[in-house]
């Protein structure tokens, strides 16, 4: 019996979890699903959105920062994800964290994290990069300046903040372009948060723009025996506003529910959402 496509990628991401300690290559990861090399990386890219190199490297991110977390050693850790040594270790984490293992480890301690508050078309904002990862996006209406430092301080506790309007500007303009439904640019985050925290932003990350789900639907795309309310709780910790669409979630009677930035905010954005897709699904019409 052939295998369709979505069947085949579905099967490849199981064993890619269960494989990912021994670190696959392409091909043992092909021949699984029946493909060559050449088609799987193309299927998997059209239906992942990255490559299956990517989605390892991913995958072993993720446990490597919970091992960190719960106090592994950067030897320990790079072991238990199948990586030859700390070089490894290091050069994932940098290429996807922007900062050392020993640096995550240490909540930070010593990195620089530039910030401004810039206007935006939604309300200013405060926003923090990290070696031009962006680490924080912030309404400040909602506890205004004071508040959004103290959140930043307290995810980066052993951070230096250093003010810099200049470098933060095309961070701003980028924003304001997405909210017009331009991208110019690719955005890079770094996400500090517990393991569950940051799987909830992750499946935040993957409902698509203008699409809505319910906190109980993305509980079940969290993982079994995941509750709305504690889906709930990791959305109200959510660092990184418009990006991170935490506005794409309502309750299940449809009510828009709770938003950090304001309700007036989260309808505003879904609304500017509806109508980029309603009218480029119209484009061409006579």
């Amino acid at each position: 019996m052939v295998k369709d496509a979505y069947s085949q990628i579905a099967e490849a991401i199981e064993y890619l979890c269960r494989k990912a300690k021994e670190q696959p290559p392409l091909t043992a990861v092909a021949e699984e699903v029946g493909l060559s090399s050449f088609h799987f990386q193309r299927v998997f890219q059209n239906w992942a959105g990255v490559s299956p190199k990517r989605f390892l490297q991913f995958l072993t991110l993720g446990t490597a920062r919970h091992l960190l977390w719960e106090g592994a050693t950067l030897e320990g850790a790079s072991h238990a994800v199948g990586l030859s040594g700390t070089g490894r270790l290091h050069d994932l984490f940098l290429h996807l964290e922007g900062m050392t293992p020993g640096q995550f480890k240490r909540r930070g301690q010593g990195v620089v994290i530039h910030w401004a508050v810039l206007p935006t078309p939604l309300g200013h904002a405060l926003f923090a990069v990290l070696n031009r990862r962006l680490v924080a996006l912030s309404f400040l209406d909602s506890s205004g300046l004071v508040g959004a430092r103290e959140e930043l301080e307290r995810r980066w506790p052993e951070g230096i903040f250093q003010e810099s309007p200049a470098l933060l500007e095309p961070f701003g303009a980028e924003l304001a372009n997405r909210l017009r439904g331009i991208r110019d640019q690719s955005l890079a985050l770094t996400l500090r948060g517990t393991p569950f925290q940051l799987k909830v932003w992750e499946a935040l990350l993957r409902i698509p723009e203008a699409k809505v789900l319910t906190y109980q639907g993305l509980a079940r795309a969290v993982g079994p025996q995941v509750t709305a309310r504690a889906v709930g709780a990791a959305i109200r910790r959510n660092p990184i506003a418009c990006l991170i669409p935490c506005h794409r979630v309502i309750r299940d009677s449809g009510a828009y529910g709770f938003f950090y930035w304001g309700t007036e905010r989260k309808e505003a954005l879904l609304a500017l959402e509806q109508a980029r897709v309603t009218g480029t699904s119209r484009e061409g019409e006579p």
